[in-house]
């Protein structure tokens, strides 16, 4: 996972896994750079070319996932040591295609409570031209059972 910062009080144990995972299988699938990461703000990018559907526009899933992978983190990150991030409701606004290049997402916290956490990524082209919105909801959980 080149180029990517992390918060200096992150959980030493999701740092590792982010960089031993380079974020998941599926981010490194899709091509997904993680630039930032913390829990109120982080960036990703991810190539257009591989992530289209059949006429040749960026596939709108991609942009699910790449807002997924970004709130889902966020997350993580605001959960702390022993408790995890478990996704419970995501919606996406596509307002603008795109067939070439990269899409870079912004990661905004909406809340960051004790059970829940609540992000806004915002997926953007190559000239700054907003292409999708996602909202997604996390339920935070203890990693004791």
């Amino acid at each position: 996972m080149p180029m990517t910062t992390f918060p200096a009080d992150m959980d030493p144990e999701l740092v590792e896994r982010l960089v031993t995972t380079a974020g998941g299988e599926l981010a490194v699938k899709m091509g997904i750079e993680f630039v930032s990461l913390s829990a109120e703000h982080s960036i990703a990018r991810m190539p257009v070319e591989g992530n289209t559907q059949v006429i040749g526009l960026l596939h709108g899933g991609a942009h699910v996932v790449l807002g997924e992978s970004l709130g889902s983190i966020s997350s993580a990150i605001h959960a702390g040591p022993g408790r995890f991030a478990v996704g419970i409701e995501i919606n996406a606004t596509h307002s603008r295609s795109v067939t070439s290049g990269w899409v870079t997402g912004t990661c905004e916290a909406l809340v960051l409570g004790r059970t829940l956490a609540t992000h806004e990524i915002v997926m953007r082209d190559d000239e700054g031209r907003r292409l999708s919105t996602v909202r997604m909801t996390n339920y935070l959980r203890s990693a004791e059972r």
